[in-house]
């Protein structure tokens, strides 16, 4: 094989197990090159081997449509090509993660956003444009969708983290401040939006009063499982798949995180032996969410791998 960098792990055959000696980033690259789109190929190939940020920016191009916006499947339970405010949030936490969250970019996305938002100024969470297209039967489409903090939040929180201004994000900040300053019984993922927002804006004393608050929310109303050898004792969510469960690194994802703070070092500490102990034996990590097609669920295991792998090293935690 050419090229300058050392390989993670050699493989067991063709498409077979990685070694079970192996490291788990050997592992898991095994999994990422038998099974994943050449996005996610590039993605981890940047973090993990020494890539270059070139390489996962054109093959996120691709996903780009011309109103600025993207779509086709980038978040897979979004199916066909029309763009998505799911599918731009996830495009902007692929370039922050290389740090090209800006310029005319950003200017020209802001524009897609604007387009697509709510008369209180914030995005949906699916767009009627779906309509006709397959989705995930827990994405509900209707014509006059209403604002979401799930979708809103982390768009503002890492556009506001790369120092974007655009006269969208003013009232989009607001709606966000009074979504996270309302919330009393929530869910994980709209806690987790509600982080990704605050972990960006500006202003920092508001954003750590507001996550304290957050934090002894996720406690008392049992939104975090804190003990993950005891998991099956405690209820999902409503809605929620069976065994789709919520752990402090789920809201954590760096110590830099303001949800860091709402865990003891032990918690987090069980909560990443658990994730560290999640890898499956064909070096993938599972999810966890409701599967309702075979593709959605193969392309979502490589993006579900890769965060795993950057969560565990933000933490210090030997990857390989």
């Amino acid at each position: 094989m050419s090229g300058n960098r050392s390989r993670a792990g050699e493989p067991e055959g063709p498409g077979g197990p990685p070694p079970p000696s192996s490291s788990p980033l050997a592992r898991a690259e095994h999994f990422v090159w038998l099974t994943a789109r050449v996005l996610e190929q590039r993605r981890f190939a940047y973090h993990f081997l020494g890539g270059g940020a070139d390489g996962v920016d054109a093959a996120l191009s691709p996903y780009l449509n011309e109103d600025g916006g993207y779509g086709h499947a980038l978040e897979p339970d979004l199916r066909g090509p029309v763009s998505q405010p799911l599918h731009t949030a996830h495009a902007l936490r692929v370039l922050d993660s290389i740090g090209r969250c800006g310029g005319l970019r950003a200017e020209r996305l802001c524009r897609y956003l604007t387009g697509v938002s709510t008369p209180e100024g914030a995005l949906p969470a699916v767009h009627p444009s779906q309509r006709g297209y397959p989705a995930a039967p827990f994405v509900p489409i209707v014509d006059d969708p209403p604002g979401s903090l799930l979708t809103t939040g982390p768009v503002v929180g890492l556009l506001h983290r790369n120092e974007v201004w655009h006269a969208w994000l003013f009232r989009a900040t607001d709606f966000c401040w009074a979504a996270v300053d309302s919330l009393e019984s929530s869910h994980p993922y709209e806690v987790e939006a509600a982080v990704a927002f605050l972990n960006g804006v500006p202003d920092r004393a508001r954003a750590r009063t507001a996550a304290d608050r957050l934090g002894r929310l996720v406690r008392e109303k049992g939104l975090v499982v804190l003990d993950p050898d005891r998991a099956d004792e405690q209820p999902v969510s409503p809605g929620y798949a069976p065994g789709e469960h919520h752990f402090a690194y789920d809201y954590a994802r760096a110590p830099e995180s303001l949800a860091r703070h709402w865990f003891t070092d032990e918690e987090v500490g069980r909560s990443l032996d658990h994730l560290a102990a999640a890898q499956c034996e064909d070096g993938g990590w599972p999810v966890n969410w409701r599967q309702w097609a075979p593709g959605t669920s193969l392309e979502a295991r490589p993006l579900v791998t890769i965060e795993a792998l950057r969560t565990l090293r933000a933490y210090g935690r030997t990857i390989g």
